[in-house]
């Protein structure tokens, strides 16, 4: 062992010297003076003695330390040179040692043996002595003669202070004697020293054991360190007590990295077992001891292990145990309680230091947590880690943002975790807070509705646990999102704050000055987030306490000054934030601090600020109709909630009635003196007989008052309010939702207003609406739109009566409102630019009115037949792109597809579709859809069937069908997909997309999805009917889609139903909220409906189960589908089941089903194939989704290369594949494309060839290349039959990424199989080369076309078959057969093969010169592997290709 003291030589000499007796002096000890008085010598005159004297050491007794006249090097050379010249030399070593051994029988005279030796304070030996003297026994271990009989001894002596290691003196002997041992020059017997040191080990007691190993980095040699390592390991084991010595120990040990990783395996064993206060020396040895090559490894090995929860919460539950039993010792429990806290806290300021100084540490914990498959596995640790490292390590901060948003998207970091890392680990997540608050910020910014959710679960988390600092902090980051965000930013901080709100009222109040602020930004935000906002601060400024009046105040001002406004904007947010107020007010119940108060009955005094408030809102819009309107809408929602004091309902209750009677209700006939611009007649009553005294709804008259001029308008009081048509729908769902919250549902006292008749007039049929005025047709327009919304509106009303007469009022309503509604496409084609009345009013209208005027089919075929003109000189390169551009420019709608696509709507005056009008009509109510257990009601059923359906009192028609699946489709897509996945155009005005839907976005998701649930059972039996319909007009028609007595409206209709059918199954399973766990029983309930579909009176089964049979009941269908959009719908819902199962052992059926499709021939019931942008949208996807999920792409590529293709090919002009039907001139660009695409993507997942790999391996990549070579040459020949330019697009774009592919993957594994599969590979060449030339002559016939959108792709292409070139030379090179590589000119040549000549090439042919290098384009050089002149065939097309350039 290297020394560590340097020895020095000293000039004092004279034995005469260490003779002298010395005076008083002072002594150093341990840095400490002392004084030695002067009788303390100890006289020995044994051998012992004389020779310590002789040599320089005097002994002393008591409290004083031994002296020593010269330095410690001097007298060690004294002692061994007087040993070694004794006469009776070795027995004198005995002797010596002897007589130490009498000499510290005594403790105080064997404590200053241990004791530094104090230099000796005479004037003329002062400068002889070092300031500093080892101790004697150090001193005498220093000689090798002495030294293995002095360890032996004070090993034996070590023992005699087990019990009474500190005496009274206050010094630990058993630390001093180990101290001896530490830092010695040399050791004479190292082996000896380790063995006799852990037999001491073993059986000393636990603080001497700790001072011993902590000292044997300084004791030991540096060759025992592998030895003891050793047997510290195994000591680990067995006594985890020491684990803390040990592993310091180990620590300062140098081991070899075998040894190392030994020792940390040993570790590694113990950590689950070690006690939580040894945790942190635990975890940094390991870190430490990590090498680069097995870090991740380790780390994975250590997570695993690692159960910090345990540790926290085992002491916590003693703790609580303790309290409720009321003993003393409770305060011990509560004390681990804090000290398990401090170590886990201690544990990751470990981790933290290793991920911000060790880059190995920290890459390899982030992937060890990527590793980590399922979200069961994933611990709390995992999170904090994650956190660390985003706060210590700014470069990494993206890194771990990426990571985070993978598992929680995966499911893998759930909210529970995150609510377990606040509640366990509150002390460490206070550190890392401004991590937390950034990573809480970006999330919310997120795409993902489950990422915005943890965001969102952060703050809530966040404010919860932290102090007051960090709850500032908190509401002022959520203010900023609510003021500056998205729009779904927007609604989830103020969903964040009304939790925050009604969980933490007290602690909140005080920022209500930062909420206040949110006010000032009101113009950005939309009526739903105004009500959440005027909600968050009503329930601060009316909670019990009543703390906030200055808030009431701030909010009386700001409503006041809304509803005096005259701008129609801020009306309404006076009027939203007003009621909103009302709510907080008058509510019956209120939730502060997290719980649920009942509030006591209003007083006197609070219905009269209530009331007067209503009152002043009311008396602001009672000339302004939309206003009025918006006022009866928000009250109505207000009441629908059920929390309203009863005083403040029976107040509502009496004005509503009365108003309602006295504007809207009038008695029949109608009287003479009303204005009406058309001839009033009583329509749609649903009585038996309309008999004097009926009540009637006075619609046109009213809506003639609307029309009279503006002098007319002001003559009329302004102190009467101004009745309008517009508040007619408000107005009465204000009246029933009162009158059944009354009543507890019984809506007996309005029934009446159900099947009464309106006073509208006779509606023209289509041809006679010329001889209408303008204004007359508009009249009508707005007739038919109030008329809609009444019926809507009172089919919200008596949706859910389960009275049978009821039930069938309801159903004729609906049946009304088909028929209108058709009559109403007409009318509005013949009346361009009319703009509806507003239905919904708590929010702006578009700009732009959807209106499609009659001239714009006409232009848009005369633009049709002008470019088809202008491009016949050109090849019919772009026949299948103007097809698809054409049909592109027609408007798509989402009712049925075939009757967009039948030849005898493009010939009759186009319809205006009223989905695009959805703003102008009444929202219906999610409770409407409880009409669909009615039972479904067809013609053909009827005509067949009549008998069976005698036992139905109620039954819907296809058309009501139709009408309730559109509009539940429409509300499932706005609820259940989120925002960012339908991102608004860009400047579009905020609120747009809401319109419709105001009454939906008062209910969360879950809501929706539990009501959705519900209809599942109504859904299958429509699907079945639908199902049972086709498959039996297949039946009855002999499988011919378009037989003659096919009534095809009826198919259409059917048709649509079926489609919007599946839309709704598969807008319900791809919710994304079924990957949270609070929703997973939801998603087993609308599985176990479909279970049980197939197999009634199952049980409880597992949710693999439920989706086996739910795939299994869905798969039933598909032999029904009439379209390929039902066929495109049915495929995702079973794809969307598949991909939530944890086994994929479905993809072979959804590859079955696709192909099924794929070779169905679509024909619609009018003979017609269907064609255009929509029909090639759905082929694609269907495609797609065969070849991701066939067993074998590249077959399958073959097989529709070898077998489809050459059937189109010999077809005729309109003819198809026999084989795949649906492969026609029309579609096969959108085959081509697929093929392409997929083909590069399967090549890019082969790896590249090593050296390293077998044959087998070799030839099996090989194989895979060959095949998709042949496929990719193929593809590319097939540009001389289909030359149309998208087949060009597609070729030139994937051929580049395909040679790029090659060459980056393909060309590693020719440069190492070579020798082996020199055939294979020469094969797989010449097969390439032929394909590249092709593309070279596609470069030159971009360039003749000169299209800019074809010639982009040119550059790139040309460089990457370059590359290719001069990498097969360096291919050949490498297996020493450059000789094979000749390279010659490659001519410029169209898709046919014929040369491209430029104009000094044509002079060059006349003077019959043969031109090498063209002038304009150059050349391109490619390798030939001795095939340079040969002829080669096309493989399919039967064309001669010329390859003899």
């Amino acid at each position: 062992m290297t020394s560590r003291r340097k020895l020095s030589k000293s000039t004092a000499q004279g034995e005469n010297l260490l003779e002298e007796s010395p005076k008083t002096k002072k002594s150093r000890v341990s840095g400490k003076k002392m004084t030695v008085p002067q009788d303390g010598v100890v006289e020995n005159n044994s051998v012992f003695g004389q020779l310590l004297k002789a040599a320089g050491i005097t002994l002393k007794a008591g409290e004083r330390q031994n002296e020593i006249a010269t330095d410690g090097a001097v007298f060690q050379k004294k002692l061994r040179q007087a040993l070694r010249k004794h006469p009776s030399y070795p027995q004198v070593v005995g002797e010596l040692v002897s007589g130490l051994e009498s000499h510290i029988e005594n403790r105080d005279q064997f404590r200053n043996c241990l004791l530094p030796c104090v230099p000796a304070q005479s004037q003329e030996m002062s400068n002889a002595v070092h300031s500093y003297c080892e101790s004697l026994i150090k001193l005498l271990l220093g000689i090798e003669i002495l030294q293995p009989a002095i360890i032996r001894l004070l090993f034996e002596k070590l023992p005699e202070f087990f019990h009474e290691s500190v005496g009274s003196d206050g010094l630990n002997l058993p630390r001093l004697i180990i101290n001896q041992l530490k830092w010695l020059d040399r050791i004479v017997d190292s082996k000896d020293l380790v063995l006799t040191i852990m037999q001491i080990i073993c059986v000393s007691p636990l603080p001497i054991q700790h001072d011993i190993i902590t000292s044997l980095p300084e004791i030991l040699e540096d060759s025992q360190h592998s030895e003891v390592a050793r047997e510290l390991s195994s000591l680990l084991k067995e006594k985890t007590e020491l684990t803390v010595p040990i592993l310091d120990a180990l620590s300062s040990l140098n081991l070899d990295l075998e040894l190392l990783s030994e020792v940390r395996r040993s570790v590694m064993i113990t950590v689950a077992a070690v006690r939580v206060e040894d945790l942190p020396v635990v975890v940094k040895f390991i870190l430490r001891s990590i090498k680069t090559a097995d870090a991740v490894e380790v780390i994975s090995d250590l997570r695993k292990k690692l159960d910090l929860d345990s540790c926290v919460s085992l002491p916590r539950i003693q703790a609580s145990q303790s309290k409720l039993k009321s003993q003393p010792p409770g305060s011990l429990s509560a004390n681990q309680v804090n000290i398990s806290q401090d170590c886990v806290k201690l544990l990751f300021e470990v981790i933290k230091s290793a991920v911000k100084f060790q880059k190995t540490i920290l890459e390899a914990w982030v992937k060890a947590i990527e590793n980590v498959a399922s979200a069961s596995e994933h611990k709390v640790l995992d999170l904090i880690v994650l956190l660390i490292i985003c706060a210590t390590n700014a470069k990494n901060k993206k890194q771990i943002e990426r990571v985070l948003r993978n598992k929680i998207r995966s499911g893998g970091m759930q909210e529970k975790l995150l609510q377990n890392a606040f509640r366990l680990h509150s002390q460490v997540m206070r550190d890392l807070f401004p991590a937390i608050l950034s990573l809480a910020e970006i999330f919310l910014h997120a795409v993902d509705p489950c990422i915005v959710s943890f965001g969102s679960c952060t703050y809530k988390q966040a404010y919860a646990t932290f102090d007051s600092y960090c709850q500032q902090e908190i509401v002022g980051a959520l203010v900023t999102h609510a003021c500056g965000g998205n729009d779904v930013e927007v609604d989830v901080s103020l969903e964040v704050l009304i939790d925050l709100v009604s969980a933490h009222t007290s602690s909140v109040a005080p920022y209500a000055v930062f909420l206040k602020s949110i006010l000032d930004y009101m113009d950005n935000l939309s009526p739903q987030q105004i009500r959440k906002l005027f909600h968050i601060l009503s329930m601060l400024a009316f909670s019990q306490e009543h703390r906030g009046s200055h808030i009431q105040d701030d909010m009386h001002m700001v409503i006041r000054k809304q509803l005096s406004s005259t701008i129609a904007k801020y009306k309404r947010i006076g009027i939203i934030g007003a009621v909103t107020m009302v709510s907080s007010m008058a509510a019956k119940r209120s939730k502060e601090n997290g719980n649920l108060l009942e509030r006591p009955p209003l007083s006197k005094e609070q219905c009269r600020q209530i009331t007067s408030l209503l009152e002043l809102v009311c008396s602001c819009c009672k000339q302004v109709p939309q206003a009025l309107a918006l006022y009866y809408d928000e009250l109505a929602s207000l009441v629908q909630k059920g929390n309203l004091d009863l005083q403040i309902l029976n107040w509502i209750e009496n004005s509503v009635v009365k108003d309602f009677e006295a504007d809207f209700v009038t008695e029949f006939p109608p009287s003479g003196d009303s204005a009406s611009l058309l001839p009033v007649k009583a329509l749609y009553s649903l009585e038996e007989e309309e008999s004097e005294g009926i009540i009637v709804i006075n619609l046109l008259p009213l809506l003639s008052q609307s029309y009279l001029s503006s002098e007319e308008t002001a003559a009329l009081s302004k102190e009467k309010r101004l009745v309008s048509p517009v508040c007619l729908p408000p107005f009465f769902r204000l009246l029933r939702l009162c009158i059944s919250e009354i009543n507890n549902g019984n809506m007996e006292e309005i029934d009446a207003l159900l099947g009464c008749p309106l006073y509208l007039t006779d509606f023209l049929e289509e041809g006679k609406l010329d001889s209408l005025s303008n204004q007359e047709r508009e009249l009508l327009c707005s007739l038919l739109f109030h008329t809609l919304n009444w019926f809507r509106e009172v089919v919200n009303a008596f949706c859910q009566q389960e009275d049978p007469e009821m039930k069938g009022r309801v159903l004729a309503r609906l049946q009304n409102i088909t028929e209108l509604q058709c009559l109403l496409e007409k009318y509005l084609a013949a009346s361009p630019g009319y703009v509806p009345p507003p239905a919904n009013f708590d929010s702006e209208m578009m700009a732009g009115v959807p209106v499609i005027s009659t001239a714009g089919p006409t232009k848009n075929k005369n633009k049709g037949r002008k470019r088809k003109k202008s491009d016949s000189k050109n090849s019919s390169v772009d026949n299948s792109e103007r097809d698809e551009n054409t049909e592109a420019n027609q408007p798509e709608a989402e009712t049925s597809q075939p009757e967009k696509d039948s030849k005898e709507n493009e010939s009759e005056a186009p319809l205006v579709q009223l989905q695009n009008y959805s703003a102008y009509f009444r929202e219906l109510d999610f409770e409407v859809f409880t009409i669909l257990h009615s039972g479904l009601l067809t013609k053909s059923v009827l005509d067949t069937e009549m008998h069976t359906k005698t036992r139905e009192v109620v039954q819907i028609g296809p058309a009501e069908l139709l009408f309730l699946l559109e509009d539940l489709c429409h509300k499932l897509e706005f609820i259940l997909i989120p925002t960012s996945a339908k991102r608004p155009p860009f400047l579009k005005g905020k609120g747009n997309r809401n319109v419709g839907f105001s009454h939906l976005c008062q209910r969360s998701s879950q809501d929706v999805m539990e009501c959705a649930v519900q209809l599942l059972k109504p859904l299958c039996n429509h699907m079945e009917n639908m199902h049972n319909f086709f498959q039996a007009l297949l039946a009855e028609n002999h499988g011919v889609v378009d037989a003659p007595g096919v009534n095809i409206q009826e198919h259409q209709l059917m048709s649509s139903c079926y489609q919007r059918l599946l839309q709704a199954f598969n807008l319900l399973f791809a919710w994304s909220g079924f990957s949270q766990r609070e929703n997973h029983s939801l998603l087993k309930a609308g599985l176990q409906v479909l279970a049980h579909r197939l197999k009634p009176g199952e049980k409880e089964l597992s949710l693999e189960e439920l989706l086996r049979q739910s795939f299994q009941y869905l798969q039933n269908f598909q032999h029904s589908v009439p379209n390929i959009y039902c066929a495109l719908s049915l495929t995702q819902i079973l794809l969307g089941l598949a991909e939530k199962s944890m086994t994929n052992v479905k993809n072979d059926k959804i590859a079955s089903i696709t192909k099924q499709f794929l070779c169905q021939s679509w024909i619609e019931p009018s003979g017609v194939r269907p064609k255009g942008r929509q029909f090639n949208d759905a082929l694609h996807a269907l495609f797609c989704i065969y070849l991701e999920h066939t067993d074998n792409l590249l077959k399958a590529i073959e097989d529709i290369l070898s077998i489809g293709i050459p059937e189109l090919i010999h077809s005729s002009k309109d003819g198809y594949s026999s084989t795949y039907p649906t492969l026609t001139r029309q579609t096969f660009p959108v085959f081509f494309r697929v093929m392409m695409a997929q083909l590069e993507g399967s090549v890019r997942s082969i790896p590249a060839g090593r050296s390293s790999e077998s044959s087998e391996v070799q030839l099996e990549k090989l194989l895979h290349w060959n095949m998709a070579v042949r496929d990719f040459h193929i593809l590319v020949n097939l540009v001389k039959v289909f030359d149309s330019r998208p087949v060009l697009t597609v070729c030139l774009k994937y051929g580049r990424l395909f040679l790029e592919t090659f060459l980056k993957l393909g060309m590693p594994l020719l440069d190492c199989s070579f020798k082996k599969h020199r055939e294979d590979v020469q094969s797989l060449l010449k097969t390439l080369q032929l394909s590249t030339r092709q593309l070279h002559h596609m470069c030159g016939h971009s360039k003749i076309r000169q299209d800019t959108g074809l010639t982009s792709h040119i550059p790139l292409l040309k460089k990457s078959l370059e590359q290719f070139v001069y990498r097969v030379k360096a291919m050949l090179a490498l297996n020493h057969c450059q000789e094979a590589f000749w390279v010659g000119i490659l001519k410029n040549r169209d898709l046919q093969g014929e040369e491209i000549l430029s104009q000094a090439s044509q002079e060059s042919k006349e003077e019959e010169e043969v031109s090498i290098l063209p002038e304009e384009d150059p050349v391109e050089d490619n390798g030939e592997e001795d095939d340079s002149e040969s002829e080669s065939k096309a493989d399919i097309i039967d064309s001669d290709e010329d390859s003899s350039d």
